[in-house]
């Protein structure tokens, strides 16, 4: 018999205990309409140099002012949607999305959203040995603040980190600080340069690339590509070995190559077939695919062949 039921057989009355509940930390922001967190246990932390504290994604109220002269975190934000303004060491900027910034430890700011057009946008804050340095390499020292082009993918990071978070399990530390480490290396890779002459040479690499992943299939050089986007075969040479680090033909073959793979494993075409595609002849596409993927096209049909042939038995052991 428990404790409980000899109270209860003596007739004493039974109060109930009040449920405490964990305050929310001091530096998260209460004027927020709607809003998704996490907090990591320290018990499940990180191990490593990286560790996440807690992170989310916030839509703002309407009369939203956060202003901090210090924080005890590295943090990194992106901002979703909206508008608003941000000033950080006196330096005032406007912020919409695909504006990412950073701040910590003895950075003051202040983040303000348009009441009419509210800001939603996501956080992380973390801490660690090697956190400043990986924020630094990445161009997103405390104090930064960049446009990516890139923000759906960023965000899609930012929302599997959320995913992560809120799990809760053993492994979220980990698993949440190599998630910090690829979002920063992404970031450095999307966002988009300061200066005007960069800038201009930036949006023309995204525009030529953008014609290069839409008409791969009938594009043959990288001349064509160039005469397509009116550019000089030179400088698209030099924006892609300055952007992508990569010529653009090897960029372009990638592309190829890559939906070569697909065409294969799906078993619809052989491969003289598949080369046919690309109007190439086999010999020269069997090279080109190798140089791509490590292996020949029949070599990579033998793996996939072994693959399956391993994963069958396995498949058929759960029916």
């Amino acid at each position: 018999m428990s404790i409980l039921d000899l109270l209860l057989a003596s007739g004493q009355r039974v109060r109930a205990m009040p449920i405490r509940r964990s305050p929310m930390p001091s530096f998260i922001s209460s004027q927020v309409a709607d809003a998704r967190r996490f907090y990591l246990d320290p018990l499940f932390a990180s191990g490593g140099d990286l560790m996440v504290v807690c992170g989310g994604w916030e839509r703002c109220s309407a009369d939203y002012q956060i202003r901090r002269e210090r924080f005890p975190y590295l943090t990194l934000e992106l901002v979703a949607g909206g508008s608003g303004s941000l000033e950080m060491d006196g330096r005032s900027q406007a912020i919409s999305r695909g504006t990412v910034f950073a701040y910590g430890p003895g950075v003051r700011h202040v983040i303000t959203t348009d009441p009419q057009d509210r800001l939603s946008k996501y956080f992380v804050n973390f801490s660690g040995r090697s956190a400043l340095t990986a924020m630094r390499a990445a161009g997103l020292a405390p104090g930064a603040c960049h446009a990516v082009m890139a923000v759906d993918e960023v965000q899609a990071v930012f929302e599997q980190l959320l995913v992560t978070g809120r799990r809760g399990t053993k492994a979220a530390g980990r698993i949440a600080a190599l998630q910090v480490e690829i979002l920063l290396l992404m970031i450095a890779e999307a966002r988009v340069p300061a200066a005007t002459r960069t800038q201009q040479a930036f949006q023309t690499f995204t525009r030529c690339r953008a014609y290069l992943e839409e008409h791969y299939l009938t594009v043959g050089t990288a001349e064509e590509a160039a005469d397509a986007c009116h550019v000089a075969p030179a400088y698209l040479s030099r924006l892609f070995m300055r952007f992508a680090g990569q010529t653009p033909y090897r960029f372009l073959m990638r592309l190829k190559m890559n939906h070569a793979a697909t065409l294969l494993e799906e078993g619809r075409l052989i491969v003289r077939e598949v080369a046919d595609v690309f109007r190439m002849d086999p010999f020269h596409f069997s090279r080109a695919f190798k140089r791509v993927h490590g292996l020949s096209p029949m070599g990579f049909l033998k793996t996939r062949q072994e693959l399956d042939d391993v994963a069958a038995p396995a498949l058929k052991s759960r029916r």
